[in-house]
């Protein structure tokens, strides 16, 4: 789909949408399409049950005195209170009905919107990147496609006062966007296709991008000391590998300072291990790896709309599977830390992954800070469901800094407590730690962090639970069923908001 942004004025073919504003009050433009319709919308408006609310639409096909094919009214309600977010949800939603309704090109028109927290050529830029977002479709494996189904937009012009501004703002948008999509790519993909040695050379692709990509194979975590990583993977015959990727994009001025760093969890597939996991559902587990999707795309994002950062991607790649040679409950296994480890429970595998990519990220690059993403534990969705991540950190700051960013974009986090009495629970009467808590089910979210946090070394740190972010069974406007792409947004406008020209 392409996307183009000009001068306002009405199209000579294709699809027209315009503005209706809350108690159906007309834009400038839809008085003009009106009057040169013969007052087509006017009575239009009142057969229907369009209010002028956001999320209101309504179609009105090959209206008299117009040579366009269609004009699609939607609704922006108070416009004075309009965002970011829901300029893109426009952009998305467009995009879904036009092209269930077969049409092949729109032109969308913005008239100067007096909003109080975005400008107009921002916003018509946000209706573009909210289109790229809800056009997204993973469709690679599929061969019998139905014509019918398929998608028939192939071009969005987006129009407003100011429109080079707009073109200009969209180029960022659309390089974020594109790690967005490698993200859902990722996730997406199945295990027979996408295991730590493929997952790597795909991160490898970002070099011609500009980022340092170094892939760390067994024997050389083995001399590192990665005890808790290569325990996971130990039972697969695909062999484990840890992917550091670097953005150096900072002015010479700030070159040498701290990187800024992003750690993920990277299990291309969990049966459970020996403690394996039900048959029902097991399928979806090829998404365990959508913390290491999310760092990869950021990744992308931040060199495609080079970010003037340092900014360093730690992912761990594995696979844990329940062969002669796997991981039981019961071993002890020692940690690049130094820390030993009883695995109680080889399900809780993804926190030992971490235990390894975290100690090395801090140990190795010294980082401003360390975020972390995983698909970790189930209890994360008992309590927030699919709307927020769950959050965890040792960094007021930080953790404001990620909440207002994920406000910004629509991509929620919610932070949870930690204390010793949570931290106590990974304590092992054998070893160091071990790999699940002493209370059962209770806090099992908490307790993994806490788990987690003993591998940060006092770097300011943040955990993000993905688990019930990174994949999803509802088509929204701007995310599809299946991978989201969580996370890269987020992280791109926390990097945005509190990092570069600072």
């Amino acid at each position: 789909m392409k996307f183009a942004f000009s001068e306002i004025s009405l199209p000579k073919r294709g699809s027209l949408a315009v503005a209706i504003y809350a108690d159906n009050a007309f834009s400038p433009t839809a008085k003009d399409v009106d009057k040169k319709s013969d007052g087509a919308l006017t009575r239009a408006l009142e057969t229907s049950r369009f209010k002028g609310k956001k999320g209101d639409f309504l179609e009105i096909m090959a209206p008299a005195g117009l040579e366009v094919s269609r004009v699609v009214l939607f609704g922006l309600g108070e416009v004075e209170k309009l965002g970011q977010t829901d300029m893109e949800t426009l952009g998305g939603s467009l995009v879904k009905r036009l092209n269930a309704s077969g049409a092949r090109s729109v032109t969308v028109i913005l008239d100067e919107l007096g909003a109080d927290a975005i400008k107009t050529s921002e916003a018509a830029a946000a209706v573009a990147a909210g289109a790229m977002l809800g056009s997204y479709r993973f469709q690679k494996y599929k061969t019998d496609i139905d014509d019918a189904t398929e998608p028939t937009l192939a071009r969005m012009t987006v129009s407003c006062k100011g429109s080079a501004t707009a073109r200009k703002a969209f180029a960022d948008m659309e390089a974020l966007a594109e790690g967005v999509f490698l993200t859902r790519d990722l996730v997406s993909e199945p295990a027979n296709t996408l295991y730590p040695e493929s997952f790597a050379e795909r991160c490898l692709e970002l070099s011609d991008m500009g980022v340092h990509v170094e892939v760390l194979d067994e024997a050389k975590m083995q001399r590192l000391g990665m005890g808790a990583l290569l325990g996971v993977g130990q039972g697969s015959r695909r062999d484990s590998r840890l992917v550091v990727m670097q953005w150096n994009g900072a002015t010479a001025k700030k070159a040498n300072r701290k990187p800024l760093a992003f750690v993920g969890k990277g299990v291309c597939f969990d049966t459970g291990g020996i403690s394996i996991t039900p048959a029902a559902g097991m399928e979806e587990m090829k998404w365990d790896m959508g913390g290491a999707g999310t760092v990869t795309g950021l990744m992308k994002a931040l060199a495609g709309r080079k970010a003037k950062v340092n900014a360093v991607g730690v992912i761990g790649l594995v696979e844990n599977m329940p062969d002669g040679n796997a991981q039981r409950p019961g071993d002890i296994v020692t940690a690049m830390s130094g820390q030993t480890i009883e695995i109680l429970n080889t399900d809780a595998e993804g926190r030992l992954v971490l235990a390894d990519a975290l100690w090395y990220t801090q140990d190795r690059f010294k980082p401003e800070f360390m975020i972390d993403l995983a698909t970790l534990t189930g209890a994360i969705i008992i309590t927030l469901g699919h709307e927020n991540a769950g959050l965890f950190s040792n960094n007021d700051e930080l953790s404001e800094q990620l909440f207002e960013a994920g406000k910004a974009v629509g991509e929620g986090v919610w932070r949870l407590p930690m204390s010793d009495a949570y931290a106590k629970q990974v304590k092992s009467p054998i070893a160091d730690l071990q790999n699940i808590g002493t209370g059962g089910r209770g806090a099992g979210s908490i307790v993994a962090a806490e788990f987690l946090q003993k591998f940060v070394n006092d770097v300011p740190w943040a955990h993000l639970d993905i688990a019930g972010m990174a994949w999803s069974k509802a088509d929204k406007p701007t995310v599809p069923k299946g991978g989201t792409g969580y996370g890269v947004r987020l992280l791109d406008k926390f990097v945005r908001d509190n990092y570069e020209g600072k």
